[in-house]
């Protein structure tokens, strides 16, 4: 399996689990500071979406360099992860637009075939 295939399916699979990690997180922090009940949701969920955060910066910072994105597209990827859920919302986008794809961007070229008989 190629490189970019599986630094694609970790980036994926990073993003879902980023937006997942936040869902952890806000309701680790409504449970410590509304609720007041408890903190260990965000002694929990805080770690773990720590590493997952940086991980997902890891895996954006290395299709930036192995597809070759616009620095736009990489700035986007970089800011998905501060907002929650977005990382999902970037995915989707990215991968609409064939940024998370392994093959090379196809240029379509009008087929000629000349026929002389």
């Amino acid at each position: 399996m190629p490189a970019k295939t599986i630094v694609i399916r970790i980036f994926k699979i990073l993003a879902i689990a980023e937006a997942c990690s936040w869902a952890a997180l806000l309701i680790g922090m409504y449970f410590k500071w509304i609720a007041g009940t408890t903190e260990i949701g965000v002694q929990v969920a805080g770690p773990i979406h720590g590493a997952l955060f940086v991980g997902y910066g890891i895996a954006a910072l290395a299709l930036w360099r192995l597809q070759r994105w616009p620095f736009v597209v990489a700035l986007f990827a970089g800011l998905s992860a501060v907002f929650p859920f977005a990382t999902l919302a970037f995915e989707r986008w990215a991968g609409n637009r064939g940024y998370l794809t392994a093959a090379p961007a196809q240029q379509e070229k009008p087929a000629r075939e000349s026929s002389r008989a």
